[in-house]
């Protein structure tokens, strides 16, 4: 089945949902029902009812009889002003808006439109002269489709979740209530994906993070500032480390930067009208307005602008891990996977145009390893310009640029898909897209091209003639967000880390009191034990569970907190000069002479 027939299929059943709520509850007043990433939703407003988890059997009752009943789904065109009397009579105030800005604008899309008029009736000259809708049995929606042709064609699907959403995204508007389903061709495959849901929920990562002490969230430090615990604090400096890692070794350099900067500076960067959620205040002593930096970028920009820069110096190269700041609706907040303080392995690369290729090769190669390494599936999304007049830049260098990022996709290897009108107004980018152990697909860091701050700022270098030109400018980040990244990978490894990144990566287990010699010689070994891949000079991490305890308790505990290597020692090991060593592979013998070499083999 191709995706315009699942879509359809989706779209078709967010109408058989609204079509149940209203045989249901006919009070309902409607919003829209999009078609969503493996299902649909429809936005429901029911007054002072409230939908539950406990109404969804109900629910879907109502809809497999519309469903069975086998309605066709019928077209029909009205004229607007028609129309607006249709939702008038009917007590559809969400429709009446909608078609309100239909008959305005021509659309109903609400970025396209002026936040003031959104909604508003006008007497003015209609932008259309009909609208569409679709009817199935007694349900009629102001819709433009694609629809199956039969309410018997829809497939197989389940009601997830119920949500609160306010209308049109707007916090001043009525909150509705969005019933949330998940829909596909057959019922093997909804049943393969409702595994994974369940599966998702034990990986889920804000239930990890309390489980294994990674970080906490304070109501009084505020919503989306995590606060990491020394446990975390390892398993994100070694993810760091192991990401910037990859940038030394190809002569990125270190640099540090303030969290604040005059707001004059984002004026001039483009990031004041980017970022209107700017945290901002004023200086009492100078009066400067001062804000918390939203991005890096400007702030590199003036180091390389902070000295005569020579064509013999490029390309100069950047890094810096550091956070970033950014005042996040707090409806949008959870666990890590949107913060407001967002901490990125950053870097800046200035550039001629001739080095763009390698720069964006080395990148590329560094991202491939890396995401090869932690066991993620690499893929990208190419973002070029469209038809549009408003890219800076000439024509004949967006199209060098763009071909030598596609290029430079197919060279590696690299599945990839490009979307068209996705590039930033300044330059075409690179999206990585991660793969996870569920299959679920994530953005999570790029290479973007800029010609405009380097413009913006009047950056420029001494070329070979004695001449001034600009540079380049990349961006890059392989990790992205740290605290997003850490989302995915907690889920994705179901906690259980890779020896180099545990937070405790040893636990030794003693049977008895008669071995405290023998682990002490164990302890020397794990002192003097220093990994040196994939982080260099990382040293064991280890804890000593002495406890009168039995072992099957000791290593129940060990489990839970999923250690990677449990070492095991009683009696026996102490006369035999061995340790039985435990993993998630199974369990072994090893020579106390080997041992060391035994953990740097893992």
């Amino acid at each position: 089945m191709n995706d315009e027939q699942l879509h359809a299929m989706r779209h078709s059943l967010a109408h058989i949902t609204a079509a149940a709520v209203q045989r249901l509850w006919p009070e309902a007043k409607f919003g829209v029902g999009p078609v969503v990433e493996n299902g649909f939703y429809y936005d429901i407003d029911l007054g002072e009812k409230k939908i539950s988890e406990a109404n969804f059997p109900k629910i879907e009752k109502a809809m497999r009889g519309i469903i069975e009943y086998g309605d066709d789904f019928v077209k029909s065109e009205m004229p607007i002003d028609a129309a607006i009397e249709w939702a008038k009579s009917g007590n559809q105030p969400y429709k009446e808006e909608l078609l309100n800005d239909l008959k305005r604008s021509g659309t109903t899309v609400a970025k396209d439109l002026d936040v003031g008029e959104l909604g508003l009736a006008t007497d003015g000259d209609a932008a259309v002269e009909n609208v569409s809708f679709y009817t199935n049995g007694k349900f009629v929606d102001l819709c433009r489709g694609p629809h199956v042709a039969n309410t018997k064609d829809v497939g197989a699907f389940k009601l997830l979740r119920v949500a609160g959403a306010y209308w049109r995204g707007k916090e001043t508007n009525p909150q509705m209530q969005r019933l949330y389903g998940v829909a596909f061709a057959t019922q093997e495959e909804l049943d393969e994906y409702l595994d994974r849901l369940e599966q998702a929920k034990l990986r889920d990562h804000r239930k990890l993070g309390k489980e294994l002490d990674l970080y906490t969230i304070s109501q009084l430090i505020g919503s989306g500032l995590p606060l990491f615990t020394p446990r975390g604090t390892i398993l994100r400096d070694k993810l760091n480390e192991l990401a910037q890692s990859y940038r030394l070794d190809r002569g990125y350099e270190k640099v540090w930067i303030p969290h604040i900067a005059k707001i004059d500076t984002y004026k001039t960067s483009g990031h004041f009208e980017k970022f209107p959620e700017l945290m901002r205040f004023t200086s009492v002593e100078s009066g400067d307005e001062l804000a918390l930096k939203p991005v890096n970028c400007p702030h590199h920009t003036q180091i390389f602008a902070s000295r005569p820069r020579s064509y013999r110096d490029l390309p100069i190269k950047y890094m810096e891990t550091t956070s970033v700041y950014r005042d996040e609706k707090s409806g949008e907040l959870g666990g890590l996977n949107r913060v407001r303080a967002i901490t990125q392995d950053d870097s800046h690369v200035f550039c001629t145009e001739e080095q763009v290729a390698d720069v964006f090769a080395e990148l590329i190669e560094s991202a491939k390893n890396l995401y090869a390494l932690l066991d993620l599936k690499l893929s990208l999304r190419l973002s070029f310009r469209d038809d549009q007049d408003n890219y800076l830049g000439s024509s004949e260098t967006w199209d060098r640029a763009e071909g030598a990022i596609k290029d430079l996709a197919e060279q590696f290897q690299l599945e990839y898909e490009i979307g068209i009108g996705e590039a930033a107004i300044y330059g075409p980018k690179m999206d990585f897209m991660a793969t996870d152990a569920l299959g679920r697909k994530f953005h999570l860091a790029k290479v973007q091209l800029d010609y405009a701050q380097p413009e913006r700022f009047g950056l420029e270098y001494t070329t070979e003639d004695g001449s001034k030109s600009r540079p380049v400018m990349i961006h890059c980040a392989l990790l992205g967000s740290i605290e997003r990244f850490l989302s995915i990978f907690i889920e994705h490894t179901a906690g259980w880390f890779p020896l180099w990144a545990a937070p405790e990566q040893i636990r030794i287990l003693t049977i008895n009191d008669s071995v405290v010699g023998y682990v002490e010689e164990i302890e020397s070994i794990l002192r003097d034990t220093v990994l040196m891949s994939p982080v260099k000079y990382n040293e064991l991490r280890y804890t000593v569970d002495n406890r009168n305890e039995s072992l099957g308790k000791k290593i129940r505990e060990a489990t839970t907190w999923k250690i990677p290597v449990q070492l095991i020692v009683g009696p026996k090991d102490q006369e035999a000069r061995e340790v039985s060593v435990r993993t998630q592979a199974g369990e072994e013998k090893v020579q106390l002479d080997n041992l060391s070499e035994y953990l740097k083999g893992i």
